[in-house]
């Protein structure tokens, strides 16, 4: 009985993985990861080695009334991530607990197997095939073949111009004598004056063409992509996660400016997501993010030494006497980001979209119709062109003369 009851505390649960698998993606995925450390430790390895798996339902169940009880297991995992407190799932019995530690040992098996081990390939390197060392003996055959063709070739030709009668003095004369058929063509084209007024007006028209062109187009930068330190691809985040524009931009709903996002609004996520989408390793570009904020996504924790900043490259830039509101764009009137910037959502990296030219902006003006019910900044604009029309006092702050932007920009 002894016996039996110790193999009981050592025994692997007999749970079913399948049913495991949903419950550990909608209640563990958020901190745990198989094979890597995120919030939590990586499950695989943990379950590995702890074979108690009436300790791992109570730690999972509650958490904390095994820390209360000072169990030292317990104890040290609550010490060694921080002190960090892990979700109760009381919610869960124990068969649904048993169920995820199945899935979990199972999955990290099946990743192990897939791997393939370190030594493995050594020792399938048994040298080259007999199909290799018959083709390179091929190559040079063919090869001794081809040298020996050239050289006959070389020998013929050599011994047809050494053959070859030579030009009679008379030949050599007729030769030399008199301009070819394309300086004469040339000579009377140029006598031709109707043809020289032609070719006169065509690059006249050309040239002017291509210095108003060129003029026109002069600090404007349409179709602009500067190469940036991080490669953000906003058709990942904005179109297929579809997270909305002012969540990094915050800046576009209430200040001039739109703003970069700081990479704290980064960690948001990248704490927890390390690699692109259906990627394996690491993503490159994250670890941009961990490296400027000297951030350790082993230890989560940061090394304000390590710190600096992005260098981030601007895109749209407008010249220095161009007064532009994002607020009064995305707030009052309620335009799209893409009205401006573009199809972001479809772009990998951000570029100039539009030409951003006093043309653009007056056109888009005409045409840009104005909702004024409901819009309070219309509306007082209302109420004050009403009072200027019965007569009545109205003064430059009625008319918006002591917002800061109007003298501080």
């Amino acid at each position: 009985m002894a016996g039996l009851a110790i193999c009981g505390l050592t025994a692997y649960a007999q749970g079913d993985a399948s049913k495991g698998e949903a419950i550990f993606k909608a209640k563990c995925t958020a901190c745990h990861k198989l094979d890597q450390r995120v919030i939590g430790p990586a499950l695989g390895p943990q379950l590995e080695t702890e074979t108690d798996d009436k300790w791992l339902t109570k730690w999972i169940q509650n958490n904390q009334a095994l820390i209360a009880a000072k169990d030292p297991k317990a104890l040290k995992i609550y010490n060694e991530y921080n002190q960090a407190a892990m979700t109760v799932f009381g919610d869960l019995s124990d068969g649904d607990v048993a169920n995820v530690i199945a899935y979990v040992r199972t999955e990290y098996k099946k990743e192990k197997e897939a791997t393939p081990a370190a030594g493995a390939a050594v020792a399938q390197e048994t040298g080259p095939s007999n199909l290799v060392v018959f083709g390179l003996i091929g190559v040079i055959i063919i090869a001794f073949i081809v040298i020996l063709v050239l050289n006959k070739v070389i020998s013929t030709l050599e011994r047809l111009v050494a053959n070859r009668p030579a030009l009679a003095p008379e030949e050599v004369a007729v030769e030399e004598e008199g301009p070819s058929k394309a300086m004469l063509l040339a000579k009377v084209l140029i006598k031709n004056k109707k043809f020289v007024f032609f070719v006169v007006l065509c690059g006249t028209i050309f040239c002017s063409s291509w210095t108003w062109v060129t003029l026109w187009n002069t600090n404007v930068h349409t179709g602009y992509q500067p190469v940036q330190p991080i490669k953000f691809p906003h058709d990942l985040h904005a179109g297929v996660m579809q997270i909305n524009c002012q969540y990094c931009h915050s800046g576009a709903y209430k200040s001039k400016n739109a703003s970069i996002p700081s990479l704290n609004v980064c960690m948001n996520c990248h704490k927890v997501i390390t690699t692109r989408m259906g990627a394996k390793e690491p993503s490159a570009e994250i670890a941009k993010i961990y490296d400027a904020l000297g951030y350790d996504p082993a230890t989560q924790k940061y090394d304000s030494t390590k710190m600096h900043p992005i260098q981030w490259v601007r895109v749209h830039n407008l010249p220095d006497l161009v007064y532009f509101n994002h607020s009064q764009h995305v707030k009052v009137q309620g335009l799209k980001c893409q009205t401006c910037h573009g199809p972001v959502e479809t772009m990998k990296e951000v570029y100039q979209y539009s030409p951003l030219t006093m043309k653009w902006c007056i056109q888009c003006h005409k045409r840009t119709e104005i909702n004024i019910k409901g819009n309070a900044y219309y509306e007082k604009m209302e109420q004050v062109h009403d009072l200027i029309r019965k007569g009545g006092k109205v003064t430059e702050a009625m008319m918006g003369g002591i917002e800061c932007g109007k003298c501080h920009y």
